[in-house]
């Protein structure tokens, strides 16, 4: 299909799944097509295509299954990456989230610019002429001024659309955004400066980088520099070494108050992920260019690595205490969301390992941290964090409170068993809950997320009868 075409039919596509409906599973529908397009379209299939094809089939069942906000970020970034891994596979993927803000502005007026996407044709069949002249110009300029007129007089708008029940307004608004977000994704351009900054972003050296140290401070010889990096490297280590001592001794032997114990974990986690990403920082300040291959530089690579590994130790001992706080008072998102951003940090710095022993580009760790944080958002839009919390709270008995667990999504089913087993009330937050799923298996089949279908129906408590 040529772009026009799939511009056009992404349009009406959309409009029909879109039109007098809510945001659901018509998302998961139009994704799939969308997805559908650009496997037919595509010839050279190569293993990052296939995988990321996956993903996004993947992300839209999930966004039909939940409709929450992860499972959305899932989709759209999905969908993103496969389309620029269909058309532009050079261009690296953390560009591809700058050009699309770009393009989602300026394709508020390419689609004027007929020219870029629409094609020319010569009509020599008289028929077809007739067509065009005695029929399709005639009907443009009848609905356009239809549009105008129904606008200004709804009696005159009722002469005609009554018996259809259409919502013109509605109608057009749907229409026009299904065109946005069909021109965006089908004609989006890439900037000429995006092309040159994507050489800057490759993951090995040239040959003449290779040869190539750049100096960071102009006033001091390779040699200095280097001694200087061996300096720095060493009192940091020591430094190090020190904080991690204390670090511990404040972690497992300090006596906290339970009041004061979870804003003294998360601090303490806070301060180690943004003294780790410090520490990547230096590094990629003394390992860039020329000095990667620098045959002098043994010292500084190993003591770098040493830094490495001792900050190893710190997510290691951040992990045990928030496990050692779970095991105490159970599961919350807080405390998975500790685990997500150790595991973030600590795929950091093994990239920063390979960076140096490999001989990488600083580029290298960026373009691996993309994936890394692509695959985070994956996980949080696949599984079901909310009944895991739940599931696991209960058979531990921690962090069982009515309140707390009626707050938490997509664990109704074991949330409902455990209160009737336990005369529960969750009180305001099970009954926003219960009324949630309520509406939410009510709404229209395009409308509808498949997770509450899975939900048996009750009656929903009203609001007047909790004690609040």
């Amino acid at each position: 299909m040529k772009k026009h075409q799939l511009i056009l039919v992404s349009t009406a596509i959309f409009t029909l799944l879109f039109y007098k409906e809510g945001i659901g599973l018509n998302l998961a529908l139009f994704s799939l097509l969308l997805i559908g397009l650009i496997v037919y379209q595509t010839t050279n299939k190569s293993l990052l295509f296939k995988l990321l094809t996956g993903t996004a089939l993947l992300s839209a069942y999930s966004f039909a299954w939940y409709g929450d906000i992860a499972s959305f970020i899932a989709v759209f970034l999905s969908l993103v990456f496969l389309q620029f891994q269909n058309k532009d596979s050079q261009i690296k993927l953390i560009q591809t989230i700058p050009i699309v803000i770009i393009n989602a502005i300026t394709s508020i007026g390419r689609p004027f610019i007929f020219s870029q996407w629409f094609p020319k044709t010569k009509i020599g069949n008289d028929t077809a002429k007739k067509i065009i002249a005695y029929f399709l110009i005639p009907t443009l300029f009848i609905v356009v001024f239809f549009i105008a007129y129904s606008f200004g007089s709804d009696t005159f708008s009722s002469l005609f659309i009554y018996e259809l029940d259409i919502d013109l307004w509605q109608l057009i608004l749907i229409s026009l955004l299904g065109f946005y977000i069909s021109f965006s994704f089908w004609n989006y351009f890439v900037p000429e400066y995006s092309n040159k900054i994507n050489v800057k972003l490759e993951n090995d050296f040239s040959s003449e980088s290779k040869d190539k140290n750049n100096r960071s401070f102009s006033f001091l010889d390779l040699e200095f520099e280097r001694k200087s990096g061996e300096i720095s490297l060493i009192l940091l280590n020591i430094m190090l070494l020190v904080f991690i001592v204390t670090y511990n001794y404040e972690q497992f032997f300090k006596v906290e108050t339970v009041t004061n114990l979870s804003a003294a974990i998360h601090d303490r986690v806070n301060a180690v992920i943004i003294s780790i990403i410090m520490a990547v920082g230096v590094i990629l300040f003394y390992f860039k260019g020329g000095f990667n291959f620098d045959t002098k530089a043994t010292l500084l690579k190993l003591l770098a690595k040493i830094w490495i590994g001792l900050n190893g130790i710190l997510i290691i001992s951040s992990a045990i205490k928030n496990s050692e706080y779970i095991m105490q008072y159970g599961l919350t998102y807080k405390r998975l969301g500790v685990y997500a951003f150790l595991g973030i940090t600590l795929s950091g710095l093994i990239f920063t390992y390979f960076k140096i022993k490999k001989q990488k580009t600083n580029a290298y760790l960026f373009n691996q941290m993309v994936f890394c944080l692509y695959g985070l958002v994956l996980l949080c839009a696949f599984f079901n964090w909310g009944n895991l919390i739940t599931t696991y709270n209960i058979k531990t008995n921690k962090g069982v409170d009515a309140e707390f667990l009626s707050d938490l999504n997509f664990n109704d089913e074991v949330r409902r068993a455990y209160f009737i087993d336990q005369n529960l009330n969750g009180d305001y937050n099970e009954v926003y809950r219960e009324k949630n799923i309520y509406r939410n298996q009510n709404e229209h089949f395009l409308s509808k997320t498949l997770y509450y279908e899975s939900i048996p129906k009750i009656k929903v408590v009203p609001i007047q009868k909790i004690n609040r």
